[in-house]
């Protein structure tokens, strides 16, 4: 019984390494590497990707965030008007920057 296990566990191993070494399986893997790689940079060069300056780094050994504008004077308001406002964030730190919070801006009135 043993002797017949050996022999189906060896069957399964060859016929394993025969895909793994198929040239057809090689080359077939590396096309598809080739495309992968041709559509992402075909994604990034597209009209409507914003592509972002370069940031300096400004801090070492952890991340730091920037924004571009610190304050936003959006004069008189009318009660129950939308106003939208766009801000860059900027990482100048050579660390990855997290989140553990929900980011939130404050409002503050009369400011």
């Amino acid at each position: 019984m043993s002797k017949y296990k050996n022999s189906a566990k060896e069957r399964s191993r060859r016929k394993r390494d025969s895909l793994l070494t198929n040239p057809l399986f090689v080359i077939l893997g590396g096309l598809i590497l080739v495309a992968v790689a041709l559509f992402v940079l075909w994604r990034v060069n597209q009209p409507g990707v914003t592509k972002l300056p370069p940031v300096n780094v400004e801090v070492s050994g952890s991340p730091s965030l920037k924004v571009d504008q610190d304050k936003v004077d959006l004069g008189d308001v009318p009660l129950n008007e939308t106003v939208t406002v766009t801000f860059q964030l900027a990482n100048t730190g050579d660390e990855t920057l997290r989140f553990t919070k929900e980011p939130y801006i404050e409002v503050k009135e009369g400011c």
